[in-house]
């Protein structure tokens, strides 16, 4: 039977980091974007890498940004994986040669067999609801949007206003290989809340039973 991989994404706390691993967390998202709200500098990641433990994945989340910056963040965290948000093209993915995750929008323009095509040796292809500038914007899409799973050469990565409450209902209809959660895991941007962590990680588990 297939299990539900979870990512919590947008930590900036040591402490959280250790609690999204306590929780059941398969992978860890630090936002090297730094217009958001969740951004963590060089020094900042220093501090949170040592904080993942072997066995679970560092996510170094980028919008457009210059490839040195993009070098400099695995000098720091050289286990990371790389996930991108911003217009980045296929050659500008894979040209660190890291494992990489690629960010779609489900607007008027998704289509999900063109970005297989374009992005085929991506890990993961994840999607998000459409938000103003660059990152997910916390809401829910419309899930019928989504190829079935017989319909996916790629593992889907499922994101955007993800809760403890609806992500039972999201394993049903879309069967994602993994969810990515942010917003509703917080106490405030960049401030997670370990209860809440712990919450959906169980709703994950319970659906996945």
């Amino acid at each position: 039977m297939h299990r539900t991989r979870i990512k919590f994404c947008g930590l900036t706390r040591p402490d959280d980091v250790r609690a999204a691993v306590a929780a059941g967390a398969d992978a860890v998202g630090f936002v090297g974007y730094p217009e958001s709200p969740r951004y963590v500098d060089l020094a900042q990641l220093a501090q949170l890498g040592p904080c993942v433990p072997a066995f679970v994945t560092p996510v170094l989340l980028f919008v457009n940004a210059p490839a040195q910056d993009i070098e400099r963040a695995l000098r720091v965290l050289p286990q990371a994986i790389l996930q991108f948000h911003g217009n980045e093209t296929p050659e500008q993915c894979r040209q660190h040669a890291r494992p990489y995750l690629r960010a779609l929008r489900v607007d008027a323009a998704f289509d999900w067999a063109e970005a297989e095509r374009r992005y085929a040796d991506a890990l993961a292809l994840l999607v998000d609801a459409p938000a103003p500038g660059f990152g997910g914007g916390g809401q829910v899409f419309d899930w019928h949007r989504l190829p079935a799973p017989a319909q996916r050469r790629q593992a889907m990565v499922l994101a955007g206003g993800l809760t403890a409450s609806n992500v039972g209902q999201a394993l049903a209809q879309v069967c994602p290989y993994a969810v990515d959660v942010s917003s509703s895991i917080e106490e405030a941007p960049g401030r997670k809340n370990a209860q809440k962590m712990r919450e959906f990680a169980a709703a994950v588990r319970a659906a996945g039973s």
